[in-house]
């Protein structure tokens, strides 16, 4: 596995912690991982990972923005807490890491919403993240 694709999923987890324990710092989450994953022999907390969870959450009022704004007939609140925070951590991608190309969020994205979603999820977050990166090509 790819060190960036490590560093995704391990973000990933962190913001999907954080749907629980809101307004908890992420590097409080990040430490609590760190903690548990040393206790099972896995790997620590990347600091790409922390980096992208902490740059999702100072600018989630924004990034739920763009979700919102391209659910048709959905509210935010509806969506799955794993779906949520694989679009989230995409969005940010998309929005604020101008070196990791659209595509490679997306598709990141969809694998992980096929390992770890329902059966829809990973339909779901690759439209939204796909209506997204159209409307930003097209202004």
């Amino acid at each position: 596995m790819s060190n960036r694709r490590a560093a995704r999923e391990q973000a990933f987890a962190l913001l999907f912690v954080m749907s629980f324990r809101p307004g908890e710092p992420v590097g409080v989450l990040a430490d609590c991982m760190a903690e548990a994953a040393q206790e099972n022999e896995e790997a620590p907390v990347s600091a790409a990972a922390l980096e992208l969870a902490q740059t999702t959450a100072a600018h989630l009022e924004q990034i739920d923005g763009e979700i919102e704004r391209r659910l048709k007939g959905w509210r935010i609140s509806r969506i799955s807490r794993v779906s949520l925070a694989l679009l989230r951590m995409a969005v940010c991608e998309m929005l604020f890491c101008d070196r990791i190309p659209v595509g490679a969020s997306i598709n990141e994205a969809v694998e992980l919403a096929k390992r770890y979603g329902d059966e829809e999820a990973a339909r779901f977050v690759n439209g939204v993240l796909g209506a997204i990166a159209r409307a930003a090509d097209e202004s």
